[in-house]
């Protein structure tokens, strides 16, 4: 009998030892995060690294992230955003554009001349994320930030300083309202994601493309074209990107688990990733000039011509907003209001 007990005792203690372990284990995840850029581009080391290794390091080690960079979970960049609703990946960090028309309201950070400073108009499109988007365009999706990057500008074969140059010229854009803007100035738009653009450019695809300074290193493009043109002031163009993850799969963390991802999420976080975004543009056009290509700068003044012609943009998406049921003209002044009242003392992640 004694020995039955203790046996009994000791098989007890195992299962306890087995449904604790069990039990751990369950609380232990990992999480997948899909991107198009190489690894070893601006975004992912200075950014979806940063958060990821703050996300593991407050989880104490309890939440893992695989990085897939450059696709390697397959499918296209216009595919990410359905990856994530559809959980082919956990997380995933896109280009909104590269969905058009999809999700309508982000395109208010788009329009031409809108965004000067890449952490206002972060905070600003987080705002209005939070008020207008997150129950109705992202409602199939759990949004950990959004944010706009640094000044879009043109990378050529040719010098541009006006409009006019650009009249023929090939043009990537990487949304449809740049896509838009390169027609009213005269090049002829070409749609494709942003890996792309140094074949395209390799094979004459295309004359030039539309990405702000800190993405040409590491895809080579002053070894690919030798003109640069960017704009004082306002950007001729923003683009947003959301980081976004399967809703289902955040839903079954546990509450521990949801709040380290929440403390890492929303405005702060988004501020940060557009501002690091910006503050890499330095470095990648200085490369640019130590291998001695033409860099054009419209004044402000000069970027009155390109205004004029960019302009009407506005006036056609708020037609379009208001067939959709969406008030534009209310979208741009409050894109316009919240920007203005950006304070550097918000931008407090990682600090």
């Amino acid at each position: 009998m004694t020995t039955r007990r203790a046996l009994m005792g000791v098989a007890g203690a195992a299962l306890a030892t087995a449904l604790t372990t069990t039990n751990v284990a369950a609380q232990d995840v990992t999480l997948t995060l899909h991107q198009f850029l190489p690894a070893q581009a601006n975004v992912p080391t200075q950014i979806l690294d940063v958060w990821a290794d703050n996300v593991e390091e407050a989880s104490e080690g309890r939440i893992e992230i695989e990085r897939f960079p450059a696709m390697q979970l397959g499918g296209t960049p216009p595919e990410l955003m359905d990856q994530a609703i559809d959980g082919i990946a956990d997380i995933v960090w896109t280009v909104v554009g590269y969905t058009p028309g999809r999700f309508p309201t982000t395109e208010v950070f788009e329009l031409p001349f809108m965004v000067e400073d890449a952490r206002a108009g972060s905070y600003a499109y987080w705002n209005m994320f939070d008020e207008h988007m997150k129950d109705g365009e992202f409602a199939d999706v759990h949004i950990i930030g959004t944010w706009v990057h640094g000044p879009g500008m043109f990378h050529t074969n040719a010098p541009v300083s006006m409009p006019s140059d650009l009249e023929g010229m090939k043009i990537r854009g990487g949304s449809r309202l740049v896509n838009d803007l390169l027609n009213r100035v005269g090049a002829e738009p070409i749609g494709m994601p942003v890996p792309a653009i140094p074949e395209g450019l390799s094979k004459g695809v295309i004359d030039g493309t539309t990405i702000p300074w800190e993405v040409t290193s590491a895809l080579k493009i002053p070894e690919l074209v030798d003109n640069h043109t960017e704009f004082e002031g306002a950007a001729l163009y923003t683009l947003t990107f959301v980081l976004a993850m399967n809703k289902d799969r955040y839903e079954s963390l546990p509450e521990d688990l949801q709040a380290v991802i929440d403390a890492h999420s929303g405005q702060a976080f988004s501020i940060f990733a557009g501002g690091t975004q910006a503050d890499a543009d330095g470095p990648a056009r200085e490369l640019a000039v130590e291998m001695g290509n033409n860099i054009v700068t419209v004044t402000e003044e000069e970027a009155e011509a390109w205004d004029t012609l960019v302009n009407p943009i506005y006036e056609s998406w708020v037609a379009e907003m208001e067939g959709r049921g969406i008030d534009g003209q209310a979208l741009i002044d409050q894109a316009k209001a919240l920007m203005e009242e950006y304070d550097p003392s918000m931008d407090t992640y990682n600090q």
